[in-house]
C-alpha cells in the first residue's frame, strides 16, 4: 500500500520480518486480542513505531482518502454563541453518516494557522471554520489545506474565493437593528461594547452601530466606544470603570450576550438598575438571555441555521465535487424582552 506522499506503508508482515515473530503474533499484539507475551509486545510495538506502522483503519483511510469526519473550528469554546451551532453541525452530519471533530483556536491567529497547517495531511474530509477575523493570511492557509471549506462570516478574496463557501448573518445589519431599537426608544447616548477594533467582527458591527446613529442624526461619540474582547469579565471591568469615572450613557449596544451580561453585572455592582437606569441590548440571542433579570433583548444571529447550512455546503463540495463558491446569508431578527425601556427626554 502507498501513502499520499508516495511512500510504501508498513504492514504487519514488515513488523514480523523485523522482529522475527510470526504475523499472527504481531496481529494479536497490535489488536490486543489473544495471548502475546509482554516481551513480544514490547518488541512488536518498538518495531511498529520505527516502521511508522498505521493500523488497518488508518491505512484504509489513507488509501481511499475518506475519513467520514468534518472539523468544526471555533475561536471561543466558552462562548454560548457556538453551542447551537455545534449541536446543529453534529445533528446534520449524522444524516450524511459523518462525525464532527471540534477544534478550539483560543481566539488566536497563531493557533488558527497551526490547526490549518496540521490539516494538510487530510485527517478530515472537510472544514467548517469560525473566526473573529478573516484576513488574507488566514484565507490563504484555508486554501492550502486543499479541503472543502465553509467559513461562518462573509469574506471576499479576489484570489482565493472559489476555494471556500460563506454562511453567515449580516453582522452590520444586526448591529444596526440593535442600535436602531434603542434609538426608537428615545435613546441618544448609546454605548458600543465590542471586541478588538482591528478584527472583522468588531469592524462590521461598529459599522452598523454608526450607520444607525448617523441615519438618526446622532453624532458618533468615541467616548462611548468600549473594547471588551467579547468576554463577560472584561466587559464587566471596562463598563464599571467607564461609569465609575463619570461616563454617561442611557443605553448599551453590546456585540454579544456575554458582554451584555458583563454590563448587567457592572450595573448591579454600582447600584444601577436595568433598564430603569441603563437599557441594554445585545447580539446573539443565546439561552443566556432568558436567564438574566430582566431578560435580555437580543438580536438572533441564527447560529443553528448557520451550522445546518454550513454542513450542507461542505457536503455538497465533497459529494458533488462542486468547485465554485456559494454564499448563504441570513437576516438577523431582534427578540424583544425586558432590558430596554423608553427614554423620556431630559432623563
Amino acid at each position: 500500500m502507498i501513502s499520499e506522499s508516495g511512500d510504501k506503508l508498513s504492514t504487519i508482515y514488515d513488523i514480523a520480518e523485523k522482529t522475527g515473530l510470526s504475523a499472527s503474533t504481531v496481529a494479536r499484539a497490535l489488536s490486543g486480542r489473544g495471548y502475546c507475551s509482554d516481551k513480544a509486545k514490547k518488541k512488536i510495538f518498538a518495531a511498529a513505531k520505527e516502521l511508522d506502522y498505521f493500523p488497518h483503519e488508518a491505512a484504509k483511510t489513507l488509501k481511499n482518502n475518506i475519513t467520514n469526519k468534518i472539523m468544526l473550528c471555533i475561536p471561543d469554546i466558552m462562548n454560548p454563541y457556538y453551542f447551537a451551532m455545534i449541536k446543529e453541525v453534529t445533528d446534520t452530519l449524522e444524516y450524511y453518516n459523518y462525525n464532527m471533530l471540534l477544534a478550539y483556536t483560543m481566539h488566536s491567529s497563531k493557533k488558527e494557522l497551526e490547526i490549518l497547517n496540521s490539516l494538510k495531511g487530510h485527517y478530515v474530509d472537510g472544514l467548517i471554520f469560525g473566526s473573529f477575523d478573516y484576513n488574507p493570511t488566514l484565507i490563504n492557509a484555508i486554501k492550502d489545506t486543499g479541503l472543502p471549506t465553509v467559513i461562518t462570516s462573509f469574506y471576499k478574496s479576489s484570489e482565493y474565493q472559489e476555494f471556500y463557501d460563506c454562511v453567515y448573518v449580516n453582522q452590520s445589519l444586526a448591529a444596526w437593528v440593535a442600535t436602531r431599537h434603542c434609538v426608537e426608544k428615545g435613546h441618544t447616548r448609546i454605548a458600543f461594547i465590542g471586541g478588538d477594533p482591528k478584527e472583522q467582527n468588531t469592524k462590521e458591527r461598529f459599522g452598523g452601530y454608526c450607520k444607525a446613529l448617523e441615519e438618526s442624526g446622532i453624532p458618533i461619540d468615541n467616548s462611548l466606544v468600549i473594547n471588551a474582547d467579547f468576554t463577560r469579565e472584561i466587559a464587566l471591568h471596562k463598563f464599571q470603570q467607564y461609569i465609575s469615572k463619570g461616563g454617561k450613557c442611557t443605553a448599551v449596544m453590546a456585540c454579544n450576550d456575554l458582554m451584555a451580561i458583563g454590563c448587567m453585572n457592572a450595573c448591579s455592582n454600582l447600584g444601577l438598575k436595568v433598564p430603569e437606569d441603563i437599557s441594554i441590548v445585545s447580539l446573539d440571542n443565546t439561552e443566556y438571555c432568558i436567564c438574566t433579570n430582566p431578560q435580555l433583548t437580543s438580536v438572533d444571529m441564527m447560529q443553528g441555521k448557520v451550522g445546518v447550512e454550513a454542513v450542507k455546503l461542505v457536503m455538497d463540495r465533497i459529494l458533488s465535487k462542486r468547485e465554485y463558491r456559494k454564499d448563504v446569508v441570513f437576516s438577523p431578527q431582534i427578540i424583544i424582552r425586558e432590558s430596554v425601556k423608553n427614554q423620556v427626554p431630559g432623563d
